[in-house]
Order: C-alpha cells, then structure tokens, then sequence
C-alpha cells in the first residue's frame, strides 16, 4: 500500500518548514528509521527518518520549497504501485500579528556587508501582469540580455511591440556597450540586465569579472533561521524600550582561579562563572527575571537561562532550564551540550524556547563592550564582553587588574534605571566574589 511521507510538526509554533535536502532518490529502498531528508525550520535544521520501509516512488516536493506543516512531501510503497495525484501545497499564509513573546532570538545585532561603489545591478523580474509585450519584443530583449519593463509601449493597450525595444536600445546607447562573449552568455543565464552592470574592462568593457560581481551582488532570499532573527529583533526593538547600563567587572582572581581549576581537570568556562552570577542574582531580583506584554507583568518562579551561540547562519540561543537550581559544574555540562548539539543542528524546538533570561557572551571575540537585543518574552539580557588588562586604582593606587565590561539592556516599561544598575552590579559583585567560587568548587 502507498504511504504518504508528511511534513511533521517540529513545535508549537512552527506553521511551515522547507525541506534542505532529500538523502534518498526515488526509486531508492529505504529502512524504517533511515533519514528520508533534512528540513530547515524557523530555528535548526532537522532531519526526518521514516516510519515505514519500502521504495521512494515520489518526492512531491523539492529542496528549497516551504509548504505548511502536515503536508504530503513524498510516497513510499512498492514498485510499479499507483501514486496518488497530489497537488502541490501551498506555503502557509504569512501572519501580520506579533509573534509569540516566547520564541528566543539572536542575542546581537546583525553584521551588514559593506556596499558595493559599483552601480546598483537591476534583475529581469517576472512581468507584471499588467506588463505588455510581443513576442518579437520579447525575444529581442532577451537576446540583448535586457530588462524590458522600462520600455514604453506603443502598441494596443500600451503594449510593447520590436520597434519599442529598438528604441528604447538606441536611446540607451546599447549599441555602444562593448561586452565580452562570456560575459553576455553568464548574464543572459543570471537574467542580469546589460544596461546596468557597470564594466571595468578596457574602454569601460563589461568582462566576465564584471558580470560574476554582479551576480554575487544578487538579492538573495534569506534563510528561514535568518528571517526570524530579522522579525524578532525588529519586534523586540519596537515594542521594548531599551536601555543599558554598563558595570566593569575585575575578573583576575577568576581567572587565576579557574587557570588553577583547568590544571585539576576541571572544564569551567568565564561563561559559566557569568552564568551562575546571574542566576544568583535573579533570585533577588526577581522583576528582571520576569517579562511584560505593557499591561500585564508574567513572574516566573524558575530561571530558564539562555545562552546565546553563534553559529555560521546565524545565532540561536539553548536554555538551560531551571538554571536556578544547578550548581556550576551541572551548569558547565548543560551548557557544554547544548551548545554541541547547536553546532551539529540537532537541537530540538523545546530546547530553543521558554528562556526567562539571556547572556550573550563576545569575550572571545575581542570586543571592548557591546549592547545586545532582549529576546521577546523576557525582560533583560546579559552582553558580556572581552577581558583587557589595564590600570586601576585599589587603594589609592594604580595597578594592572583584568577588566571585564557587562552591559544590561533592560525592558524600561518593568525596570527602571535604578533597579538595572543594582542588577547588574549583583552580577558583578557575584563575579568578584572569589570566597564564594572558591568554596563552589572545592
């Protein structure tokens, strides 16, 4: 009998998923528990085994497609059966309202690409549907490897006929562009618009180089991780009032501390020192640990702590849940394979949700300090930044001390400055407090 393969449902929230890539070709034998392919969702890439054995005889749907969760995407069965008619499925309609407040985001902002001196590089889109052309017009502007819809119609309806094409080709001075075989043949394939790639050849020539920059300047749509880290910062930016408030944090005994830990085997990270700081001093600050829609206050009775890890298509943030009540060596394991399971996209949607407080840690990336964005749903997050030697005074004297910068960005519509900065310097005097890591650690 012909089993349909189903687009599962990886989390509540997710209403469509796109698949990455098939690992089976049709006509292939697959096993029961055999990986059938990868879907990218709004948050990871999964894979997705199958549930029965049998021969692929259809994939309905292709890499690179985003239909609604519970669609047919595949048929297994036995050769020779008959596969049902399938129409292809629609993407799920895009929702206007705001997003859950729960779903985590990217912690910082995001990097932006320097633009190109070049002139911008106009695509052949679609036709409009109000767009008019013959098809002797068409097929002119086509072997010209230019984008017709500037063109100015003279025919009936405004409809665009060769003769419109051939001056509008004049007008332009396409006659007077010089431009290499291969470089018209690559724009033709990219459906690139001659008239706007600048060329830096001899006399102004379009070469090759000239058509492959313009073809890596191409808008490109966005990953599904990507899209999501745009819509949440956007949403959080807007509807939370930012503020920030910066503490130092003198973090040489720590790390002279831990740099003793480290020869006794012991794994400990300075994240995981911050990140039992924080959960330490969310206990007496239990506003900060909360999260408000602006008419309503949500308190949370346990800290589900977010750390922020980047990978190369974006950032996703694991929580530790229930931080508060885990002492630092259990932090440092559930942190240590949360973040494992991130790099190797296996992490699961209820591992990516439901955080109460974030730290975005850029320590080792060299960076003096750095303000990052709440995640929806909570009221503040952490941005730990590199530690720098440099001069300070202890007792009336100057001398060189490792210094840490901490930044709070806090939600002003549940705290306020005064309450931030008592906050954040907890977390700071919880840091210094080496008395205290020393008998957590012994």
């Amino acid at each position: 009998m012909v089993t349909p393969i189903i687009m599962p449902k990886f989390g509540q929230m997710t209403e469509e998923s796109a698949i990455v890539e098939w690992l089976k070709k049709e006509g292939d034998e697959v096993t029961k528990g055999e990986t059938l392919f990868t879907v990218e969702t709004d948050k990871s890439v999964m894979e997705v085994e199958s549930f029965e054995e049998g021969t692929l005889l259809k994939i309905a749907v292709q890499p690179g497609v985003s239909v609604p969760v519970q669609s047919t995407v595949g048929f297994l069965g036995k050769p020779g059966e008959a596969i049902p008619v399938v129409t292809a499925p629609a993407p799920a309609p895009k929702k206007t309202e705001p997003a859950p407040a729960v779903t985590p985001v990217a912690a910082t902002p995001l990097a932006v690409s320097p633009v190109s001196a070049a002139a911008p590089v106009a695509l052949i889109p679609p036709a409009p549907a109000l767009f008019r052309i013959s098809p002797r017009a068409a097929a002119l502007a086509r072997t010209s490897v230019i984008d017709a819809t500037p063109v100015r119609g003279s025919g009936p309806g405004g409809r665009v006929v060769e003769k419109d094409v051939k001056a509008y080709l004049d007008a332009m001075g396409y006659h007077r562009l010089r431009v290499s075989p291969a470089a018209k043949q690559l724009a033709a394939k990219e459906k690139l618009d001659l008239l706007a790639i600048q060329g830096t050849g001899e006399s102004g020539r379009i070469d090759i180089a000239d058509v492959k920059r313009a073809v890596a300047e191409k808008p490109r749509p966005m990953s599904k991780m990507r899209q999501v880290i745009a819509q949440r910062l956007t949403q959080s930016v807007v509807t939370a009032p930012h503020f920030y408030v910066t503490v130092e944090a003198d973090v040489s005994d720590l790390i002279e501390l831990r740099a003793q830990l480290k020869k006794n085997g012991a794994p400990y990270t300075i994240t995981d020192f911050v990140s039992l700081a924080a959960v330490l001093a969310l206990k007496d600050f239990p506003e900060v640990n909360s999260s408000t829609d602006g008419t309503t206050t949500r308190w949370n009775s346990h800290v589900h702590l977010g750390v922020a890890v980047s990978l190369e298509q974006g950032l996703v943030v694991p929580v530790i849940r229930n931080a508060d009540e885990l002492m630092l060596a259990e932090l440092n394991v559930r942190a240590q394979d949360l973040a494992a399971k991130a790099r190797a996209g296996k992490l699961t949607p209820d591992e990516m949700t439901g955080s109460t407080f974030s730290i975005s840690n850029m320590g080792m990336l060299d960076v003096e300090n750095f303000t990052a964005i709440i995640n929806p749903g909570e009221s503040a997050i952490l941005a730990v930044s590199s530690t720098f030697k440099k001069p300070v005074v202890r007792d009336d004297k100057v001398v060189v001390r490792s210094i840490m910068k901490m930044t709070l960005s806090s939600d002003h519509r549940l705290i306020d400055g005064a309450m931030a900065a008592r906050f954040v310097n907890a977390v700071k005097k919880n840091i210094e407090d080496i008395a205290q890591w020393k008998s957590l650690t012994s």
